[in-house]
């Protein structure tokens, strides 16, 4: 993976600084400028093509408690993405984004659809409270899949790449992977989700626990000290892994991507360990209601654009930080200078 270039770095920021305002008071937008500038090489930056793709995968320990959501909502749910109701769609339409939904687990088969690729490596991941979740052979070719959808829309002149994801019980998978990764506790990981009560996150936190304590005694390791490929085969889900694939290749083609929420902060978490400088490309969507997001992005020393309190998934707020993307990147290229607007500056 090729470090970003810093050869443009003071002409980026003088184009920043330059333009017909006090200086900084675009506030984040000009980091966002900034970052897609650097991100291209070039100080004239495009952004008027994104596209979204979701990734779709069930999830074996949610029959032990840990979702207020049932597994069958989940290809349910993929089957609203693609008839254009959920709120992804709604939002990725809103916005003319392209959106395409990869089954890479969902328990069931679904059928074919224009918007849907088939690309299920299992069904489901296995009870991670009695077993390994995953095998290396599906870890593998979940990264890989997740890759290749990349690499399908980039070839297609993509400018922007958004994630998100779909499967009843994720956000439990995302925050014992986070702890498993961090050496975290399940009770500071684990959250509401989709809107469990005070007991179901105490329940939820329990199974967490539980897995980590029997991967730990698989392992002989302690959590915080599993090497990647452990963490992924012990404790992780096909879909988070997906979205980890497809941050690598983003990152490998060079392209900005845009991170949701918890679960897809989880991804680029575990993304991270593979390779350090994949996070040079992640544009931050939110932060989230998960009580663990907050802390996370602050590892990251991440800036989200939007504070929306959503819990929701499915690349809603990624889609929802869209425009404001674009805004960033069309002040960069529009707006006046003090010197081509005959405006004087601050002395």
């Amino acid at each position: 993976m090729t470090p970003i270039s810093d050869a443009l770095d003071s002409q980026i920021q003088h184009k920043i600084d330059t333009k017909t305002k006090p200086l900084g008071s675009l506030g984040g937008l000009e980091a966002l400028a900034y970052q897609v500038a650097r991100i291209q090489n070039t100080l004239v930056p495009e952004m008027k093509r994104a596209h979204m793709l979701v990734f779709a995968a069930d999830h074996g320990a949610v029959e032990k408690g840990m979702s207020a959501f049932p597994q069958e909502v989940t290809p349910q749910m993929v089957g609203n993405f693609l008839a254009g109701g959920a709120a992804v769609s709604v939002f990725c339409r809103q916005h003319n984004v392209p959106l395409k939904v990869i089954d890479v687990g969902v328990k069931v088969d679904m059928p074919d659809h224009p918007l849907l690729a088939q690309r299920k490596v299992a069904y489901g991941s296995q009870d991670f409270t009695e077993h390994a979740a995953l095998t290396l052979e599906e870890v593998n070719t979940a990264l890989g899949v997740g890759a290749d959808e990349v690499s399908n829309v980039v070839s297609q002149g993509t400018d922007l790449l958004m994630f998100g994801e779909m499967g009843i019980g994720n956000t439990g998978v995302s925050s014992c992977m986070l702890s498993a990764i961090s050496g975290q506790r399940a009770e500071e990981t684990t959250g509401r989700g989709t809107g469990l009560d005070d007991e179901g996150v105490s329940q939820k936190s329990a199974i967490l626990t539980q897995a980590l304590n029997r991967a730990s005694t698989s392992l002989n390791k302690p959590i915080g000290e599993w090497a990647p490929w452990e963490v992924a085969t012990q404790v992780g889900g096909l879909e988070i892994l997906a979205m980890s694939g497809a941050m690598l290749r983003s990152a490998e083609l060079q392209k900005p991507f845009v991170v949701d929420g918890f679960i897809c902060t989880v991804a680029l978490l575990f993304a991270k360990q593979m390779q350090a400088h994949v996070v040079d490309y992640a544009i931050f969507a939110h932060q989230s209601g998960e009580q663990a997001h907050r802390k996370l992005l602050n590892e990251f020393d991440a800036r989200p654009i939007l504070k929306l309190d959503l819990r929701l998934g499915e690349g809603s707020g990624a889609i929802l930080a869209y425009p404001i993307i674009q805004s960033a990147v069309a002040f960069f290229n529009d707006m006046a200078s003090f010197e081509s607007a005959g405006v004087s500056n601050a002395t």
